[in-house]
């Protein structure tokens, strides 16, 4: 079973790509920034330990930048743009008819091996987008947007990640 039988075809990747494109724009003319995902993680951190333990929030220097923002870390316009992300997944997936509870895997993989998998990988990339300064979308994204030499060899080792580890993990998913 292909995964376009499953639903009404993914968006022209064409067009979804021009679509991206003028999002980023739009954000750089309007917030003067680009677009990026780990920020959002980072304020939504800062944030819980400014309730919990306000002073070591203040002392902290990682936490304290972001406590600095307009209105505070939860007001940081990057939570918002993460949640208008998964409510935007949300409602694309639920329009094609693909919003279903379950587990994308191979048949030789179980769901709870998917998910544990699912989480590592998500946990080394939060880690990688730490030293890198900046999440796959804020530097493939944004730094590429800017021509910086960093974001583009960013890209050109997560591509080159993603080759070397595919026929690794390969036989898992045929």
């Amino acid at each position: 079973m292909t995964f376009e039988s499953r639903g009404r075809p993914y968006a022209n990747p064409y067009a979804a790509g021009v679509g991206l494109g003028l999002v980023l724009l739009a954000c750089f003319v309007i917030t003067g920034r680009g677009l990026g995902a780990s920020g959002a993680f980072a304020s939504a951190a800062a944030g819980t330990v400014a309730a919990i333990a306000p002073a070591r929030a203040q002392a902290t220097p990682f936490f304290a930048s972001y406590l600095r923002e307009p209105g505070g870390a939860w007001q940081a316009w990057l939570i918002y743009e993460i949640a208008g992300v998964a409510l935007g997944g949300a409602l694309s997936a639920w329009l094609a008819g693909r919003l279903r509870r379950e587990s994308e895997r191979g048949p030789r993989i179980s769901a709870g091996a998917r998910l544990l998998f699912a989480f590592a990988g998500g946990a080394a990339m939060g880690c990688g987008a730490a030293l890198a300064r900046g999440c796959t979308s804020g530097q493939g994204l944004t730094g590429g947007a800017l021509l910086s030499v960093g974001s583009w060899i960013f890209v050109v080792c997560a591509f080159a990640a993603g080759y070397t580890v595919a026929p690794l993990v390969r036989r898992a998913w045929v």
